[in-house]
């Protein structure tokens, strides 16, 4: 399979995970608003409480996750080297320069954030800057650069938000079962009720699961385009080939990582997880580290 045929094939299965994260809240809202009564009105609670969740999760998000990162921004005389990099990718992959940030730790690891290419940033641990080389830093800068100029950055925010909903949705429901129970009961519940009633419950313990496992799906699938759209950037896979490489090797896990911010890094920055079955990968947040080195070396 060569660069074209992987993005597109990419792009597609993305899109493919995005129409059935749709259909299963669509879904969810049906079942929820006839099991508990209160019909379109359960929906409309839940979409105002998400919409202002969304506002402030697209305008936010970065600041909040680089603080939680104790990243800093730096300026081209800090690291005149990096700038360049980035710079000339940028000018390759025909997008503004976005800011330029550090994380203070040996962990070789990177990540991009914001909520378009205009309101971009790239951020590199001192680890990554001191381990690679020019090529392989090149490599990972041209990866996370495509997941701006593919806009997965914004994606992964719409489909954290999604998350949310699920998990608004469940709780929304569970809680108009218990404070509802008394206005059922006086106009009865009828057997179409009741099964939706039964239908919902198990919705509400198994969504959010449900909604995560798609979360990482579509994480997965934009890490397997940004390696495709980064070779394509430089024309040399085998840089981030071996780039990931290194990063693999170096087994010191990323201090400053957490759950919430775990699958913008360019690997796993937990480190110690080692692949098993194929049910233990559903819940990782990157694809496996070799399966995408042997991709790249395909190309």
């Amino acid at each position: 399979m060569n660069i074209y045929s992987q993005i597109s094939s990419n792009k597609l299965k993305t899109w493919l995970i995005i129409a059935l994260f749709v259909i299963f809240i669509t879904t969810l809202l049906y079942v929820y608003g006839n099991a508990s009564g209160y019909g379109l009105s359960f929906a409309g609670m839940a979409l105002i409480t998400s919409g202002v969740m969304s506002f402030a999760s697209y305008y936010y998000s970065d600041k909040i996750i680089l603080g939680m990162s104790k990243a800093k921004q730096i300026k081209k005389n800090d690291n005149p080297e990096l700038f360049r990099i980035v710079e000339n990718l940028c000018i390759g992959a025909g997008i503004p320069m976005p800011k330029v940030y550090i994380i203070d730790d040996s962990a070789p690891n990177a990540f991009a954030t914001g909520r378009d290419p205009k309101h971009a940033v790239v951020c590199a641990t001192t680890g990554i800057l001191q381990k690679l080389n020019k090529i392989e830093l090149e490599g990972v800068i041209a990866h996370e650069l495509s997941h701006i100029r593919n806009f997965d950055i914004r994606l992964m925010a719409i489909v954290v938000i999604l998350v949310g909903l699920v998990a608004l949705l469940a709780d929304f429901f569970m809680r108009s079962l218990w404070y509802g129970e008394s206005r059922r009961n006086e106009r009865g519940r009828g057997d179409a009720q009741g099964i939706f009633l039964l239908i919902g419950i198990v919705l509400a313990i198994l969504s959010p699961i449900i909604a995560t496992l798609i979360q990482l799906a579509v994480s997965r699938k934009r890490e397997f385009l940004a390696d495709a759209s980064g070779a394509l950037l430089t024309r040399y896979p085998e840089g981030l080939a071996t780039a990931l490489e290194k990063i693999s090797k170096d087994k010191e896990p990323l201090e400053v990582a957490n759950n919430a911010t775990a699958h913008l890094y360019i690997a796993n920055p937990f480190k110690g997880k080692i692949s098993g079955s194929w049910f233990a990968n559903l819940f990782n947040t990157h694809p496996p580290i070799e399966e995408r080195i042997k991709i790249l070396r395909l190309m």
